[in-house]
C-alpha cells in the first residue's frame, strides 16, 4: 500500500514543484530588460560601426544589472581592426530622469596597419576598459557619455577615453 502512495506523492510533489518554479520565473522574466547599443561612423574613407546586446535585471526602480556582448569593425585608408568581447554593467537611477552606470568591459582586439613597401603590422590582444557613466532617460532610451578610467591611448579601441551613448530598452 505505501508504494501506491509514493508514485502519486511525488508526481504531485513534481507537478507543485514545477508550478513553482515557473511562477517564480514569471516574476524574473517581468523583471528583465533588453536592448543595448548601436553605433554607426561615416567620414572621409573611414567607417565604424558597433554592436553591443544587453541583458539586464531590475531589482528594483533604481538598480539594475546586466550582461553584455560587444562586436565592433573599423577601416580607415590603411588600418582594418575587429573587436569582440562581453561586458558586465550595472545602473543607478537616482531619479527616473537619470541613468548613472558602471561597466566592466573586456575586448578581443584584431588590427591590421598596412605600410606601403613594407610586411602589414598586425596586432592582437585583450583589453579592459571601466567606464562610468552619466545619461538622461526618456523612457525606453538613454543617452549620455562614459569615461573609460582605464584608458590607454596606444591600446583603446576608441579614440578618447569619452564614450558617447545611445540606448533602448524593453
Amino acid at each position: 500500500m505505501l508504494q501506491n502512495i509514493k508514485i502519486p506523492a511525488l508526481v504531485s510533489f513534481i507537478f507543485f514543484s514545477l508550478q513553482i518554479s515557473y511562477s517564480q520565473g514569471d516574476a524574473f522574466w517581468s523583471n528583465m530588460s533588453f536592448g543595448g547599443n548601436l553605433g554607426i561612423g561615416i567620414g572621409n574613407d573611414t567607417f565604424s560601426g558597433v554592436i553591443e546586446p544587453i541583458a539586464m535585471y531590475n531589482f528594483n526602480e533604481q538598480f539594475a544589472a546586466g550582461i553584455g556582448v560587444s562586436f565592433g569593425y573599423a577601416e580607415a585608408n590603411d588600418f582594418t581592426a575587429t573587436n569582440y568581447g562581453g561586458s558586465i554593467l550595472t545602473f543607478y537611477s537616482p531619479i527616473r530622469e537619470i541613468r548613472l552606470s558602471a561597466e566592466f568591459q573586456e575586448m578581443g582586439v584584431s588590427r591590421t596597419f598596412e605600410i606601403e613597401g613594407l610586411e602589414d603590422f598586425k596586432e592582437n590582444y585583450w583589453y579592459p576598459a571601466l567606464f562610468l557613466g552619466a545619461g538622461y532617460r526618456m523612457g525606453n532610451v538613454s543617452v549620455g557619455v562614459r569615461y573609460d578610467v582605464l584608458y590607454e591611448r596606444d591600446k583603446s579601441i576608441y579614440g578618447s577615453p569619452y564614450v558617447p551613448f545611445f540606448a533602448v530598452f524593453y
